[in-house]
């Protein structure tokens, strides 16, 4: 595999207070009315129902000082999870060490730039799920990745192209069966490695990516660097991770 091509492209007092000496005090001689009782006490309530719920749907919380800025691109609605299924980069030093030499170089251009936090190649858009519908969701993901093999990614995919398209083709069936939007036509799979807020694709296009370009090229075994092993694709809905190897 040649090294991969660079591109750019565009989440009152307390119930004892209230309590206190309420009840009618006894009459002179000692024959008065009996007292209320006195306020009842809240019991603690049992661990196991305290457990019984735990897997019922949790409420995802949206904290945009967590994203940097980063747009919905839809709204939150109580019940719906962002859902992504993507094939995870595991980096080695050796890549890390060319992240290190090519971010501060497009930074120059672009200094909000931000290093990715994690690394993946993408097979779907980024769709909402029902609650409900996400371990039926996965199943079919799972049923549908049983046969795969392994492959091999880069920056961009110089080699494994027609593998991934296949992954897609499985990916989108599992969308239609649950009405949800499918991938892009005529992909160009590739893994993100840094953002910004903002569209800065003119300050990024021409020269600066042909630096880049060239940066890469010249790298100490860039080939082998940029080449790693697809064992499993992950769907991630809201907090939650599922995971299917590649056979």
């Amino acid at each position: 595999m040649s090294a991969a091509p660079l591109v750019g492209y565009s989440s009152s007092g307390s119930e004892d207070e209230a309590g206190a000496g309420a009840g009618p005090r006894p009459g002179a001689g000692g024959c008065g009315r009996a007292q209320s009782p006195l306020p009842s006490q809240r019991l603690p309530v049992p661990d196991s129902v305290l457990h019984m719920f735990l897997d019922t749907e949790e409420e995802p919380v949206d904290d945009p000082e967590k994203h940097g800025g980063r747009v919905r691109t839809f709204p939150h609605e109580r019940g719906n999870w962002a859902t992504h299924v993507y094939v995870p980069y595991e980096t080695r030093e050796e890549f890390l060490d060319l992240l290190d030499v090519l971010l501060p170089h497009a930074q120059t251009y672009v200094p909000r730039l931000v290093q990715m936090e994690a690394f993946h190649l993408s097979l779907s858009q980024s769709v909402v799920l029902r609650h409900h519908w996400i371990l039926p969701f996965v199943q079919a993901l799972k049923d549908r990745m049983a046969s795969f093999q392994r492959t091999f990614i880069g920056l961009e995919v110089t080699s494994g192209h027609n593998q991934f398209l296949d992954l897609v083709s499985e990916v989108d069936r599992v969308m239609e069966e649950f009405d949800l939007t499918t991938f892009y036509q005529a992909p160009s799979f590739h893994i993100s490695l840094a953002w910004c807020v903002d569209d800065a694709r003119l300050q990024l296009e021409g020269q600066c990516l042909q630096e880049l370009q060239n940066i890469v090229d010249e790298f100490e075994d860039s080939e082998m660097v940029l080449r790693a092993h697809a064992e499993q694709v992950r769907c991630k809905s809201g907090n939650k991770f599922f995971s299917m190897p590649l056979m």
